[in-house]
């Protein structure tokens, strides 16, 4: 049907009618402009919207993935619960954290939006690094100082490292599975020394009279850098024996009868005139400072082959010069008050890992184990042999930079803290036994020994302090309070450390929480170990750790550590961020942070 609009035209209209057509036409071009003025304010508007739309998913999906990397840095800095990967759903979104741990102290941290709403078109995904920080860590199964570690029969299933000689006795099937590392010493330092020139004094010993012998007493100015040589300013008439050299301790003003390391005067070496004599020993203890020690010089008797050493009168001030007889009498030299000629130096020992050298095999590696020492000898490494000289190794030294000396990871500051901790609890004064009723105790200052055996089980709610021993035997049961949750516990000791007897130490129960008995003692018997153990660490750093009777713990740390009796040290991960629960602690830091996608 067509219509016909004719009927709107003027003159088709009665003339009264006229004027109202005018105006529906003026409406009707009105609405259209009006529509089309419209339409181009609302398009601009809608597009607005549709790009704030898309903006809010957006940052909901970047701030969705921020939280999940928040998340599980919070868990990993505090020590909770987490596992390789998390989920967390906000607003319909899901986001999943992925924790890859790139070694012992690196964890890579990626988040991403995997489902839900419209936050996966506009995905953000955010990553970080945490690195472990400085604080107490404990990277290695064994570290040890320059006592050096020495494997008879047993097992370290962990990396080595020892700023001294790592020994091993291959015929009991003895393993390190892991790195071996042998540090240098710091750098050789003259520590002690008296005389240059002309000397004011000639002493001569070695002669046929009662001045057969001379010793020399002296103190070092530090005890981190081990004692490695002296030099002493001699000559010689005739042809004289070689002379026995001693590091001895003082008794009374006077050289004692203790040897820390024993050396050679070659009478080769020295000549008709004045000259410095280097000689080096057969070990090279860690000397204590405002100690005093005597070098002693053990020369034959005669009266036409002799020595002369060099002297000055009161020229060294931390020490004597005397003349007599080693295991004789001792006399003041003539005139009284001398010192000899002579230089102390300390450090600049190279590290060594040696083997069996009649079996001719040491096993010390997995696939990525390595041995790294400057001297390695009798070693059957999986992994490469760095060294600068090896013999009777599976393999041929590769050139790599010596390693170099690195420090406790306790400072004497953490240990004052934890004292400080445990003093704040009171103080429990005599011996303080455990045995089949049990008891709870800490924090507190015991002033006496620690005994828990006959079953007992102590449980530690808060730092402990021994100024005497601790004797766990018996069966006797030490562990953290189940407060304790994930973090780890201390108990700080004076005195030595026993666990014999199927005795017993652990964390919280709860899976990376472990106890620590740290020892102060600085003698060979500092931490004794004889059966027993579980998830404890056990440090001393300036005494010896002996573990045998097939003992079973998680870390040890000190001055020298001793393995036999088939035991066996296994070390765990998470000890690189232990959490003490009160004290220092080791933690994680932020190497980077921000979004990859």
């Amino acid at each position: 049907m067509k219509i016909n609009f004719n009927f709107l035209k003027k003159e088709n209209l009665p003339a009264n009618r006229q004027g109202g057509a005018a105006m529906l036409i003026s409406v009707v071009f009105f609405i259209f402009i009006s529509l089309a003025i419209v339409s181009g304010l609302v398009s601009p508007t809608v597009r607005d919207f549709k790009n704030s739309t898309v903006n809010l998913n957006s940052k909901k999906s970047y701030f969705l993935s921020e939280s999940g990397i928040e998340d599980a840095t919070y868990r990993i800095v505090k020590n909770k619960t987490i596992g390789s990967s998390e989920t967390i759903t906000l607003d319909s979104n899901t986001v999943t954290t992925t924790i890859t741990s790139v070694s012992g102290s690196i964890k890579q941290i990626s988040s991403e939006i995997i489902s839900g709403g419209n936050a996966p078109i506009y995905n953000r995904k955010n990553s970080a690094t945490l690195t472990s920080s400085a604080g107490t860590s404990f990277n290695y199964g064994v570290q040890v100082g320059q006592g050096g570690v020495y494997l008879s029969s047993g097992t370290i299933n962990g990396n080595v490292y020892a700023n001294g000689p790592i020994m091993v006795d291959d015929s009991n099937n003895n393993a390190i599975t892991g790195t071996a590392i042998s540090a240098n010493s710091p750098a050789l330092t003259s520590d002690q020394s008296n005389g240059a020139g002309t000397p004011a004094y000639n002493i001569v010993f070695g002669n046929a009279n009662s001045a057969q012998d001379i010793a020399q007493s002296f103190q070092v100015s530090t005890d981190q850098n081990p004692f490695n040589k002296i030099r002493l300013y001699i000559k010689k008439v005739g042809s004289p024996s070689d002379a026995t050299i001693k590091i001895v301790n003082d008794s009374n003003g006077l050289p004692g009868n203790t040897v820390f390391a024993t050396g050679t005067l070659l009478a080769s070496s020295v000549t008709i005139s004045y000259g410095w004599l280097d000689i080096t020993f057969d070990s090279n203890p860690l000397l204590d400072i405002n100690t005093t020690y005597w070098i002693t010089v053990n020369a034959s008797s005669s009266s036409s082959k002799y020595y002369t050493i060099g002297a000055s009168n009161g020229g060294y001030p931390n020490g004597l010069g005397k003349i007599g007889q080693v295991g004789g009498t001792w006399n003041s030299t003539t005139p009284s008050g001398l010192d000899y000629f002579f230089s102390i130096y300390l450090g600049g020992v190279n590290g060594s890992i040696i083997g069996d050298n009649v079996n001719n095999q040491l096993h010390i590696g997995t696939v990525s184990g390595t041995a790294q020492a400057h001297t390695v000898n009798y070693v059957t490494a999986t992994g490469n042999i760095y060294c600068v000289f090896g013999t009777g190794n599976n393999k041929s030294c590769t050139s790599q930079a010596d390693p170099t000396y690195i420090a406790y990871p306790i400072s004497d500051a953490n240990i004052t803290q934890w004292q400080a901790d445990a003093l704040a609890g009171g103080i429990s004064n005599g011996n303080y036994s455990v045995g089949g009723a049990g008891a709870t105790l800490g924090p507190k200052k015991i002033v006496g020994d620690l005994s828990v055996s006959d079953s007992g089980v102590l449980t530690v709610s808060g730092t402990l302090w021994v100024t005497g021993n601790i004797n766990l035997s018996g069966n006797g049961t030490i562990q953290l309070a189940s407060s304790y949750g994930t973090n780890d516990g201390v108990l700080v000791v004076d005195g030595t450390v026993s666990v014999s007897g199927g005795g017993h130490a652990t964390g919280s129960g709860i899976a990376g929480s472990y106890i620590m008995m740290l020892t102060n003692d600085s003698s060979e018997n500092a931490v004794k170990i004889v059966g027993g153990a579980g998830a404890v660490i056990v440090y001393a750093p300036n005494g010896t750790i002996e573990i045998g009777g097939g003992a079973s713990l998680k870390e040890a740390t000190g001055y020298k550590v001793k393995i036999e009796g088939r035991s066996s040290i296994t070390y765990e991960s998470g000890l690189a961020n232990s959490n003490f629960s009160s004290g220092p602690s080791g933690s994680w830091t932020v190497g980077g942070w921000g979004e990859t996608q």
